[in-house]
């Protein structure tokens, strides 16, 4: 396989891929839904959980939702599909401090990040609040690999939108002698919209971290899918 030359930054998704959102869903999930006394959390919540959440964040990818709305109506449109009278609002507040204080590493996300460190720049670009992001990044103790950190809030623009990478390589390049450009870097994710659709449209070399290991790899647009983030520095000279 030929692999990635040239290469002077990395751009870096945080959730699911660094730290690992399903997990914490999960996990706030059980403890949350006995805290409201509500039914008892079962796996297959989770699904519901996945499904409508995405429906929104491709909302917020499309440009017809933004995130402070996102917030107000998610767990209304969770707890209406499994058949819950509950709180929505109330649960969000409660859903939405737990994940500020939750870091929980992907499998081989340090080993990753301290590889790629000594040879490249490194970047987060995720969509999301600014402030929660960089916490929990510092709470997982990756902050300190990060040479800048791109989140939607504080860009302006979510991925995939031209507009989010347009501003974050304005940053990257600023006060820079000769310009990083966009097919000098690579963007790594494991969304085949935000991540993958969203970089290659902007120029950017991309990888897929396909977390089921079961995709087919045709089935995204990237240059090269991994399984195991201990794959991805095995593809960048």
């Amino acid at each position: 396989m030929q692999k990635l030359t040239g290469i002077k930054a990395a751009f870096i998704d945080i959730d699911n891929m660094l730290l690992d959102f399903d997990a914490y869903v999960q996990e706030t999930m059980r403890t949350g839904f006995a805290h409201f006394g509500l039914k008892p959390y079962t796996p297959d919540m989770f699904e519901v959980f996945t499904r409508e959440n995405n429906v929104l964040w491709r909302r917020i990818e499309d440009g017809t939702l933004v995130f402070e709305e996102l917030v107000k109506i998610r767990w209304r449109n969770i707890f209406q599909a499994l058949g819950i009278e509950a709180d929505g609002p109330a649960f969000e507040r409660y859903f939405r401090e737990a994940l500020n204080e939750s870091a929980i590493p992907v499998p081989g996300a340090h080993a990753l990040l301290q590889e790629l460190h000594g040879r490249m720049i490194v970047c987060a670009a995720s969509n999301g609040p600014y402030m929660q992001q960089i916490h929990r990044l510092e709470l997982g103790e990756m902050e300190q690999y990060m040479d800048y950190c791109f989140i939607s809030e504080k860009i302006g623009a979510s991925k995939p939108a031209g507009l989010f990478y347009e501003r974050a390589f304005r940053e990257l390049n600023e006060g820079r002698e000769t310009p990083i450009r966009p097919e000098e870097t690579v963007m790594i994710g494991d969304s085949k919209t935000s991540d993958i659709r969203g970089g290659a449209g902007f120029g950017m070399h991309t990888i897929w971290y396909d977390r089921s290991g079961k995709a087919d790899p045709a089935s995204c647009e990237a240059e090269y899918t991994v399984t195991s983030l201990e794959e991805i520095p095995l593809l960048i000279e």
